[in-house]
C-alpha cells in the first residue's frame, strides 16, 4: 500500500503565492507562518525546484528563489499609425501562452490591448518594447514606450499644475483627451483586473496591488525613473478565478441594472504632496475635480491620519449640497477624520425653502 503523502498543500501554496515579493525571505517567513522547522521548509523548496516550479540562486546563507519561467518572450514593435493592438496580441503573444484558463486569458487580452492602444495613440513614440513572461503560477506583461511620458502628457492636456496631479486624475478613471476615440476607462479597469499593476514614468512610480486593494506612489527627486517614455507592468496569478465581467460589474451595476461606468475609487493619499496634510479648500477642489462624471465615489483615506475643517467642509458639505445625486462614501478613516466629517455635516445650514415650511 503506497504511503500517504504528509505534504501540506497550504505550505506549497503559501510559498508559490509569496515568492515574488519575498525571494530572499521566503524560507523564514514560511517557518513563522506555519510554525514548522527550517528543514521542513527547505524540503518543500527542494521539491518545488525538482518539479521545475521555482529556481534558486546563491549559496545557502544568501540564497534567493524565484518562480521559474516557462515562457520568456521579449520583442520590439514599430508604433506606426493604424497599427492594430489586437493583431500583436493574436499573432505575437497568444501562440506562446501555455495552459492558461480562459478567464485569465480574457484579463490578459483586455489589459494588453488597452495599454498598447494607449501607447499607439498617445505616446508619440516610434517603437515599444513588449515583454510576456509566464511561470507555472504567474503571468508578467510589460509595455514600454519611448515617448512623451504619460503623466507629463496628462498634465499638459488638462492644464494641471504638475505630473503628480495628473496621477491623481488618472486614478479616478474616465480621463481622456480624445473623447471621440477613447472612453478613458482602460487604465482604471486594467489596474483592478490584475493582481499588480504599475506605471513608471519620469519621476513617478504608481502601483496598485489588488491583494491589499491599495494604491500608492513613489516620487524620486534625484533623477527620473525613465528619462523619456512610460513603462506599464501587469502581473496576475494563473489560478485566479477573477473575470473581466466581475470587475466591470463592480463599477457598472446599480443593483440588477447595468449602467454606464458610474463608480470610482479615489485614494486620497495620491492627492498629498510629501509632508503635506489635507487641510485646505483648494486641495479639496483638486480632489473633487470631475466627480460629476460619476454617481458614486469611494473616498479612500488609507494612510491619511486627519483632515482640516476647510477640506472636510468643501467635500462633505459644499459639494454634497450642490451635487445631491452623487453619493460620497468615506472609507478607511481614522477617528479624527470621522469626527471632522460629522462636525461639518452637523453644521449644514438649512435651505431657505425648508425653513419657511417649519
Amino acid at each position: 500500500m503506497p504511503r500517504k503523502s504528509r505534504e501540506n498543500k497550504e505550505i506549497r501554496e503559501y510559498i508559490l503565492d509569496n515568492l515574488g515579493a519575498y525571494s530572499s525571505e521566503i524560507v523564514p517567513r514560511t517557518v513563522k507562518a506555519f510554525n514548522v522547522s527550517r528543514t521542513t521548509v527547505n524540503n518543500y523548496m527542494k521539491k518545488l525546484i525538482e518539479e521545475g516550479q521555482i529556481e534558486a540562486k546563491g549559496n545557502t546563507k544568501a540564497r534567493t528563489y524565484k518562480l521559474k519561467l516557462i515562457i520568456d518572450l521579449v520583442f520590439k514593435i514599430r508604433l506606426t499609425k493604424g497599427l492594430a493592438e489586437d493583431t500583436i496580441w493574436t499573432f505575437r503573444i497568444l501562440p506562446s501562452i501555455k495552459n492558461v484558463p480562459q478567464n485569465v486569458l480574457d484579463i490578459c487580452q483586455y489589459g494588453f490591448t488597452e495599454m498598447l492602444n494607449n501607447a499607439i495613440d498617445h505616446s508619440a513614440s516610434f517603437e515599444a518594447l513588449i515583454s510576456y513572461q509566464q511561470s507555472q503560477r504567474k503571468i508578467y506583461m510589460t509595455i514600454m514606450d519611448y515617448g512623451v511620458g504619460i503623466f507629463d502628457k496628462i498634465q499638459k492636456d488638462f492644464d494641471l499644475p504638475d505630473p503628480r496631479s495628473a496621477l491623481l486624475e488618472l486614478s479616478k478613471g474616465k480621463l481622456t483627451s480624445d473623447e471621440k476615440n477613447h472612453a478613458g476607462e482602460g487604465i482604471f479597469y486594467t489596474s483592478r483586473m490584475f493582481d499588480e499593476f504599475n506605471i513608471r514614468s519620469g519621476y513617478l512610480f504608481y502601483s496598485r496591488t489588488r491583494k491589499n486593494d491599495d494604491d500608492w506612489i513613489i516620487e524620486t527627486e534625484d533623477k527620473p525613473i525613465y528619462d523619456i517614455g512610460t513603462a506599464i507592468n501587469m502581473e496576475i496569478d494563473t489560478q485566479t478565478k477573477r473575470t473581466t465581467r466581475e470587475v466591470f460589474d463592480k463599477f457598472q451595476k446599480d443593483g440588477d441594472r447595468v449602467v454606464a461606468y458610474r463608480k470610482t475609487h479615489v485614494p486620497l493619499k495620491l492627492s498629498k504632496y510629501p509632508n503635506e496634510q489635507l487641510v485646505s479648500r483648494s486641495q479639496a477642489k483638486r480632489v473633487l475635480s470631475r466627480f460629476d462624471n460619476f454617481t458614486e465615489v469611494l473616498l479612500d483615506f488609507q494612510d491619511v491620519k486627519e483632515i482640516g475643517q476647510g477640506f472636510a467642509d468643501e467635500v462633505f458639505r459644499v459639494f454634497k449640497n450642490s451635487h445631491p445625486d452623487i453619493k460620497l462614501f468615506a472609507i478607511n478613516t481614522t477617528p479624527e477624520i470621522d469626527r471632522m466629517i460629522r462636525h461639518v455635516e452637523t453644521n449644514i445650514p438649512k435651505a431657505p425653502e425648508i425653513e419657511s415650511k417649519v
